[in-house]
């Protein structure tokens, strides 16, 4: 089985290119999923987190979302320190998760993570997809999306590392501009990804 990284920067629409991944019957792992879900039931990760950002950080023994959202996202040295808690104990459950999909004899299996460079996460990986979409229209994308200002979508795109960077850093590209058609680039990579993982069961 092969394991696939899948990324791209806020509003590039890889949830959209993982979405149509599942329809053609590959599992996905969505690491924002499973970074809630660590961050709600992982012991250890939830002392630390209250250690280092107080009890407001959960409300009723669950993450209080909003409250460390707001605590993070304007301080860059609190967001690190959050990312630097957190990515370690949601690419562990990543690992795991990848591990178990090996008894289902799939081709490959894909995971989903906006920061697989940034967060070191791409250990393990056979190839990473990255989704790409100009920096315009993935502000307008995140804007409606999750009804924000510009001003704090680029703050968060400013955590990220630089978009061109980013692909040139991946194996494949999906363009998602609006121009070209998505799903025809799916179908074309997910053929090319079944010949790579025949090959590499042989």
């Amino acid at each position: 089985m092969l394991r696939i990284g899948l990324t791209g920067g806020i509003g590039s629409g890889k949830s959209t290119v993982a979405g149509i991944f599942e329809v053609l019957g590959i599992p996905v792992s969505y690491a924002d999923q499973e970074a809630r879900r660590v961050m709600n039931e992982d012991p250890g990760l939830k002392e630390q987190i209250i250690l280092h950002f107080g009890p407001d950080a959960y409300l009723n023994g669950q993450l209080n979302r909003p409250w460390l959202a707001a605590q993070v996202f304007s301080q860059k040295d609190k967001l690190e320190l959050l990312n630097s808690l957190v990515h370690p104990a949601t690419i562990r459950a990543g690992a795991k998760w990848m591990a178990e999909q090996e008894a289902l004899s799939v081709p490959y299996a894909l995971r989903e993570a906006a920061l697989i460079f940034e967060s070191n996460g791409g250990k393990g990986l056979d190839y990473v997809i990255g989704v790409y979409a100009p920096a315009a229209l993935r502000i307008n994308r995140t804007m409606q999306r999750d009804k924000v200002s510009r001003e704090q979508v680029l703050q968060r795109m400013n955590n990220q590392i630089n978009e061109e960077i980013k692909m040139r850093l991946c194996d494949f590209v999906i363009v998602n501009d609006d121009q070209r058609a998505v799903l025809p680039q799916v179908l074309e990579l997910h053929s090319r990804l079944l010949s790579l993982a025949g090959r590499a069961i042989l």
